[in-house]
């Protein structure tokens, strides 16, 4: 009985067309408002509306009835009743083809309403500005989410639009059919559930963080579509990239000023740069990032971003090939030029001076994104990923280096210069897929070894791309050599320190709390180098 009521909608009814004789409109987002209501009103509908709403219509020389006049009830709480009706629901709910239903619509005088056009209070962006606990609540909107849904499920016989980007359609079926299909009143009702969904998954993650919930009894997540893209991480994949209610600076906030379209890869690794490069203050260093497959393959800090850009590059100028480039600061037109000498995919930065931007553009299909600020390393946040029937939720990883209480265990201390260049490798390796090893020097990464099963074999694959790196520009030997070097996770055992103190690192910065740290300090010591532990632990998988 449930497959053959709940059928796929592919195997939709033929096409039932729907005059729409009354119009409920209630919206607090008013863009192309008053010209879709004046073509309702060309085309004989009548309009009923609320509050501000009846306002602007007015105001518009637009003749339109007040709810109250539907119900015979005034709006009373400051508005928090009055669409919650029989006179209104009646009016959507009723079905038109069941004689019970009209026989009840007419000895209770309830008139039809063909259409609903409702978007919601704005708890997003109320909760997002850091609004007061009240003020988000009275943002919360009841009687709107009761009239969308009501006539979604009524849709064989109501249209419902919860965005003015829907308009269009709905008037251009107007106009060619009379009234709206039954496929178009199904989109559109497909669209209004999704659309409450995520309405009421971004008030339940405010309330779980007002009170400080890390793991309430539901968990839901929403989001709103940007683009739907043309594939995922592999063509056969299907894809598409959605907006959350979060604010945070990043690809989601960006401006794309040229280039091709960005795809599913290329939106992963833009994120994981940016967040890399914003791990460094504007203020008082430029920064910039370059990824390859959502790992760094060469950071650095420099005097100017150009600086930075070349530092960066000498850590891996071939993996830097085809990869994705963030900065910290406006893009300027010096690093723009170096920048677009090689093939890359995207760069990303706050913003771009005019003379940046026209030698981008002389590269027709690199993307250039232009986010408008820089996402906040210290700000809490929530991340997830699908695993097989669930959602693994964790806080996002706002440890940040120059916060940490840095503890030296071993009998030299890490000097000046040293101790920088260790907190900036830490910094880079909180962005790099575990198992992670660093070598850093002069503010520039040197040497990475992403992703490996072992951390010897991590030390071992940064050391070889330092030596790799040595040869392509030409130097007598590795960057490696006098070095800092940073691991994720703590050493297990000695193995793995060896690997960087053969390779030529003088310092080390890591978590500790390995049952074999005391192995693990007395090789340093042996080798005379310093050690610092940091108490946090960086794991990204």
């Amino acid at each position: 009985m449930l497959s053959r009521l709940c059928r796929p909608l592919g195997f939709l009814m033929p096409d039932r067309v729907r005059k729409i004789t009354r119009a409920l409109i209630s919206v607090s987002d008013k863009s192309g408002l008053v010209d879709f209501a004046r073509a309702l009103v060309e085309n004989k509908i009548v309009l009923v509306s609320t509050g501000g709403t009846k306002k602007t219509l007015a105001e518009a020389g637009l003749k339109v009835a007040d709810i109250s006049e539907l119900t015979s009830f005034p709006e009373m709480m400051d508005g928090r009743v009055k669409t919650l009706h029989p006179k209104v629901h009646g009016g959507i709910l009723a079905l038109r083809d069941d004689k019970a239903h009209s026989a009840s619509m007419r000895e209770h005088a309830i008139e039809p309403i063909d259409l609903v056009v409702v978007n919601l209070y704005p708890f997003e962006a109320t909760a997002e500005k850091g609004a007061a606990f009240e003020d988000c609540i009275e943002n919360i909107d009841i009687g709107g989410p009761a009239l969308v849904r009501a006539a979604a499920k009524n849709h064989n016989d109501v249209a419902v639009i919860v965005d003015p980007t829907d308009y269009e359609a709905v008037l251009a079926e107007i106009k060619k059919h009379g009234g709206t299909t039954l496929e178009l009143r199904r989109r559109l009702a497909a669209k209004a559930y999704a659309r409450t969904s995520a309405y009421d998954a971004a008030i339940a993650n405010w309330f779980a963080g007002e009170l400080n919930d890390d793991a309430p009894a539901w968990r839901t997540f929403g989001g709103k579509l940007a683009e739907k893209l043309r594939y995922g991480e592999n063509p056969h994949q299907t894809a598409a990239f959605y907006q959350s209610p979060e604010r945070r600076f990043g690809v989601a906030s960006a401006r794309q000023v040229q280039g091709k379209e960005l795809s599913y890869n290329n939106i992963n690794d833009t994120d994981a740069a940016y967040e890399c490069a914003a791990e460094f203050g504007p203020k008082r260093t430029a920064a910039v990032a370059i990824i390859k497959h959502a790992n760094p393959c060469g950071v650095a800090e420099g005097k100017s971003l150009l600086d930075a850009y070349r530092k960066a590059l000498a850590c891996d100028p071939v993996s830097t090939f085809g990869g994705v480039i963030a900065l910290n600061r406006p893009l300027d037109a010096e690093a723009a030029r170096a920048i677009v000498e090689i093939f890359t995919e995207v760069i990303i930065a706050p913003d771009a001076s005019k003379e940046a931007i026209e030698i981008v553009g002389t590269k027709k299909n690199l993307r250039l994104l232009l986010a408008g600020g820089l996402p906040d390393p210290r700000a809490r946040g929530l991340v997830f990923k699908s695993v097989a029937g669930g959602l693994l939720v964790q806080s996002r990883d706002d440890s940040v280096a120059d916060d940490l209480a840095l503890k030296s265990v071993t009998k030299r201390k890490p000097t000046t210069t040293e101790l920088a260049d260790l907190k900036f490798a830490f910094s880079v390796a909180k962005h790099v897929k575990s198992n992670t090893i660093v070598y850093a020097k002069d503010g520039a990464t040197v040497g990475i070894g992403a992703g490996q099963m072992s951390r010897v074999d991590a030390a071992r694959i940064a050391a070889r791309k330092a030596e790799d790196a040595a040869k392509a520009t030409k130097l007598k030997e590795p960057l490696t050599k006098g070095a800092v070097v940073a691991s994720d996770a703590f050493f297990p055992f000695a193995d793995g320190l060896l690997v960087a103190i053969e390779a030529g690192a003088t310092a080390v910065i890591q978590p500790g709390g390995s049952i074999r740290d005391d192995e693990v300090i007395a090789a340093a010591d042996k080798a005379g180098i310093a050690m610092v532990f940091t108490g946090v632990r960086h794991f990204r998988h």
